[in-house]
């Protein structure tokens, strides 16, 4: 493309101006015109057309030497026509000949060839005009060289070597300009002292020398409190070492019986002696409750929606989060019982105004209080189990928590009533073992250790009518036994419940016939099965999503039944605002517990047996009260 802009630009700029180049000297301006004559000449395997015109300063006058303008005419127009056929052939040649022999051209043999050509061009000026009586007019009539680059020209011994193109011209003074510069830098000099500077070492360092100690030189005061050394200089007797206890660990309370004493009021209170003749009556009443049928859910979802929640009923009754609740059965008064994580028994009597009047708080343990129920043979009971190793009862007529069973190499998670006198108790452990103990036996000792096939332990419940059976969730599997074939060794489960992909915090049957378990999963789902048979499976018949992920700082979910309606399971929820649910069996949501008093999620929640009074423990010790 360039070759063809060039051969443009010169057809061109011949049409504007003769093809005839003049040599001008300086010493003789009267010479003006010329007569020109062709010659054909071959210049580097190149045919080049030279006009030669002869003169002499004597011999000619400035009229004489004026060319016509038809011999100009006429030159010209061969030259056009001679340019037309010779232009293909130009290029070919010069791209076969010429362009190989640039690419292999070094820098070096170019400024060689430069300063030759600078030579032969030096020399044809060394001749004089005076001493000559005719001089050649040379005018090179080829493609590459009608081109008017200043650029070009200026570069040295390029004129004579036509066969080049404007771009390889160029790029010859490119090479010879950087070669020059880079020349100019000396940078293998630098590089040079750069390398001598880096390889010369740095002197060492010089150690600082130590002071010489003077003999007598005084030292430095010491405490001789430390040094456990007399004034008088004779050595003290070593201090016995007491032994420091874990972060984690807690002292035991001293086995035994331990007194009612009050954490959040004196002992001699006036209220507090009111509160244990109120429990002592309670003593008096019979506990047990006249069996109903199911009330239908219209007349259920009624009732359910005369229950509110006011700033009256709801207050801090534990320090810490709450990990069980239990509501008393008394139809006369509304008594709600709380076990919390820091080992306290909160106990608070609604009917009481103000509502800091009744509340009482203990401290029958010391570790996470998992388990709390009144006795179901004596109202005025109530028993509590840690993960401190511990199972007491709280006998408010005698204002003493007794201690039932005792076991300090584990820790406890759960139990319940075999008997319906609370006289046997099953205990579940967080290693897996499972502890039968009798109440009327003396001693807080165990009557049967029982191995199970589960990891962990975490809820045991009894059947409420065929109480030789109890469930018990594991870490990922719900086994039913037998308590009538329970084995010291090893004990295989009548039925095993493995629908659960993770983690189990709770199973409990139906609390009037036990045809139904529920289980709450941390995979945010509440499971129904149908117990009503007992065998080698019970089927599954409903699942419902549920969101229980509860987090750490929270107490995880447990879904509970309702005690009046069986059908109906009770849990917490994460949802915005806040709020407690009641799912039916089949699915299907009942009720939602909402109000402004509840702003906190209620992990535990439990149901008056025969009233309609709900109860719901949160993260900060608070009960949230449900009433009509």
């Amino acid at each position: 493309m360039s070759g063809l802009g060039a051969a443009a630009e010169e057809k061109t700029t011949f049409k504007q101006r003769p093809q005839v180049k003049v040599n001008e000297y300086k010493e003789n301006q009267n010479i003006s015109y010329m007569s020109l004559r062709p010659v054909q000449t071959t210049v580097l395997g190149k045919t080049a057309k030279v006009y030669l015109a002869p003169f002499s300063f004597s011999n000619y006058k400035l009229d004489q030497l004026k060319c016509s303008k038809s011999l100009l005419g006429k030159n010209a127009n061969s030259v056009v026509a001679y340019k037309k056929r010779k232009k293909t052939e130009i290029k070919k040649t010069c791209r076969r000949i010429l362009t190989p022999k640039m690419k292999a051209t070094s820098p070096k043999a170019g400024s060689t060839y430069q300063k030759s050509s600078l030579d032969a061009h030096t020399e044809g000026n060394k001749l004089s005009p005076k001493s000559t009586s005719e001089a050649m007019i040379l005018s090179v009539d080829m493609e590459s060289s009608q081109d008017g680059d200043s650029d070009e020209d200026s570069i040295p011994g390029l004129d004579d070597f036509s066969g080049l193109s404007p771009y390889e011209r160029k790029r010859l003074k490119n090479i010879s300009e950087n070669a020059d510069f880079f020349a100019s830098l000396q940078l293998s000099e630098s590089a040079a002292r750069l390398r001598e500077m880096i390889k010369k070492r740095q002197p060492p360092e010089s150690k600082r020398k130590k002071p010489k100690k003077r003999e007598n030189e005084i030292g430095c005061r010491r405490s001789m409190r430390l040094l456990k050394v007399d004034p008088s200089g004779v050595p003290l007797p070593p201090t016995p070492i007491q032994p420091t206890l874990l972060e984690d660990e807690t002292p035991l309370l001293p086995p035994g019986p331990l007194e009612m004493t009050l954490e959040n009021r004196d002992d001699n209170n006036e209220l507090f002696k009111g509160f244990l003749q109120t429990w002592a009556e309670m003593s008096k009443t019979s506990s047990k409750n006249t069996e109903k049928g199911l009330s239908s859910i219209k007349s259920y979802k009624d009732n359910l929606n005369g229950m509110v929640i006011s700033e009256d009923t709801v207050y801090k009754v534990t320090k810490g989060p709450v990990f069980s609740l239990a509501v008393h059965p008394s139809v006369t008064r509304t008594l709600v019982a709380a076990g919390a994580k820091s080992g306290q028994v909160g106990l608070w009597d609604l009917t009481q105004q103000p509502k800091e009047d009744g509340v009482y708080v203990f401290y029958p343990h010391t570790q996470p209080v998992s388990c709390l129920y009144f006795s179901p043979a004596n109202p005025a009971h109530i028993l509590s189990l840690s993960y401190d190793g511990t199972l007491r009862c709280g006998d408010f007529s005698k204002a003493i928590f007794e201690e039932v069973y005792r076991n300090e190499r584990s820790s406890f998670s759960s139990f319940d009533f075999l008997a319906e006198d609370a006289s046997t108790l099953i205990v579940g452990h967080w290693d897996g073992n499972m502890s039968l103990v009798d109440r009327r036996t003396p001693g807080t000792s165990y009557e049967k250790l029982i191995n199970s096939s589960l990891t962990k332990i975490r809820t045991v419940h009894v059947h409420p009518v065929h109480r030789q059976y109890f469930i018990t969730a594991g870490l990922r599997d719900i086994h039913i036994y037998d308590a009538r074939h329970l084995n010291p060794r090893g004990n295989q489960p009548l039925v095993s419940l493995t629908e659960h992909e993770k983690s189990i915090a709770s199973a409990y049957f139906s609390p009037l016939t036990g045809n139904r378990v529920v289980t709450t999963c941390a995979d945010c789902k509440l499971r129904i099965f149908d117990s009503s048979c007992i065998s080698s499976q019970i089927p599954l018949l409903t699942t419902i999503r549920h969101n229980t992920i509860t987090g750490r700082w929270l107490t995880r979910f447990q879904a509970m039944w309702d005690p009046k309606q069986e059908d109906c399971v009770i849990v917490g929820s994460m949802a915005h605002p806040r709020r407690v649910e009641i799912f039916h069996e089949t699915g299907k949501k009942v009720h939602s517990f909402l109000g402004e008093c509840l702003a906190s999620v209620c992990s535990i929640n439990a149901m008056h047996p025969t009233q309609y009074i709900l109860a719901g423990g949160n993260s900060s010790g608070k009960i949230h009260v449900f009433m009509n």
